[in-house]
């Protein structure tokens, strides 16, 4: 607000109409059934130490689901928003009218995927619409999300992470004859239609989201607990065969992430036995066919301060580990080494976990010095330091 006479005051002042945009408070509000941050039982998942001191903590949750039954969940069941790790479910909602277009498995897969930009990415997202169509996409402007040496891109919203999926809904809209018009909405015909694919998938047909927002790219995304986004994952593994989305995104792993990123590399690691699928913003989803859990089984990790895909890589291998899948190490720390909590996994699995490392051979530890640093000391503070190298033979 301005200072003087005939100033006025702002629009968004407290208490102006302008205001609404804004939160009301910067310690934040209290929403019944809805715990912030501050409120759950986040726990550690992985500390990275230098020399056995813990200098990283990296809270966060994780839920295993066989079928619609938890069967373990360490952290606190957290609400959070499912964001791009929905996609493969968002995209159950289109998979008929998607399979009648004849899209290709290319087609298919990138419309699962956030990817980084890179020209195959690219490729496959701008070829599910006719040119004269691509005026419709509303996913923000962006750079490829990955890329090596100086960024000179100018912003495209090809380029950005959930092209693919825009571009996959707006050929399904089409033909399902509803209006394109504010396709992003949540009051677009698809989206009750979305809501009732994790209704079953969860097998919860009278649930309801408590929050609806607008997620970075545009589109709705919906908040979820933690234990219900491993049940819907888990449910993707009971419905794999009804559909071609697994096939999809593990005969195109790459398509769905890109190179070295997480949710593709766990995809190669698979070998078809699961699908994975990151999420913005700390999120990583497993649904994977396992001979131990013939229902399907659902896992989700949820990493407390955002994404830190170095920190859920580890996770990732030891959850991965257990189950007989070797997801290899991420790039190392610099002189530091991560220690997985052991609670990541069902007690059943404790043994199995106590083998899947965290480091490789090419990686030893470089945190410490080569010499004990105590006899060291006291060796050069005697008051003849040279007194220790003997007599000279004359």
């Amino acid at each position: 607000m301005g200072g003087g006479e005939d100033s006025r005051p702002s629009s968004v002042s407290p208490g102006r109409p302008g205001s609404k945009i804004y939160p009301t408070n910067p310690l934040g509000e209290k929403f019944e059934g809805i715990a912030t941050g501050r409120d759950v039982e986040w726990e550690p998942l992985v500390d990275f130490r230098r020399l056995d001191v813990s200098e990283n903590t990296i809270h966060g949750a994780v839920s295993w689901s066989h079928g619609t039954e938890i069967i373990h969940s360490f952290g606190g069941n957290v609400l959070v928003y499912g964001r791009s790790m929905m996609k493969p479910l968002m995209m159950k909602t289109f998979v008929k009218e998607l399979e009648s277009e004849g899209i290709s498995w290319e087609q298919k897969a990138i419309s699962c995927s956030s990817h980084n930009g890179d020209t195959e990415h690219v490729a496959a997202a701008q070829s599910l619409l006719t040119e004269s169509e691509w005026g419709l996409m509303q996913c923000p402007l962006d750079v490829p999300l990955i890329q090596f040496g100086r960024q000179v891109r100018r912003p495209r919203r090809w380029f950005h992470t959930c092209s693919g999926e825009h571009a996959a809904i707006l050929k399904a809209l089409r033909r399902m004859g509803i209006n394109r018009a504010g396709y992003t909405l949540p009051s677009s015909p698809w989206f009750p239609m979305f809501l009732d694919t994790i209704r079953g998938l969860m097998d919860k047909p009278d649930w309801e989201p408590i929050r609806v927002a607008k997620d970075g790219c545009g589109l709705p995304t919906v908040s979820n607990t933690v234990d219900e986004l491993a049940q819907m994952f888990a449910g993707l593994v009971r419905e794999k065969d009804q559909d071609w989305i697994w096939e999809a995104m593990n005969r195109n792993p790459d398509l769905i992430g890109g190179f070295n990123r997480l949710d593709s590399t766990c995809l190669k690691a698979g070998g078809g036995s699961l699908i994975a699928k990151e999420g913005a913003d700390g999120l990583l989803g497993f649904a994977i066919e396992h001979e131990d859990w013939p229902d399907g089984l659902g896992i989700v990790i949820k990493i407390a301060h955002g994404w830190n895909a170095q920190a859920t890589w580890y996770v990732a291998r030891a959850v991965l580990g257990v189950l007989g899948i070797e997801l290899r190490n991420p790039y190392p720390l610099h002189r530091q080494k991560a220690f997985i909590v052991p609670r990541v996994v069902p007690e059943r699995y404790l043994d199995k976990l106590e083998q899947v490392v965290t480091w490789d051979e090419w990686d030893p530890n470089r945190d410490s010095f080569s010499i004990d640093w105590k006899e060291h000391t006291e060796a050069m503070t005697r008051s003849d330091p040279f007194s220790n190298e003997g007599a000279l033979n004359g």
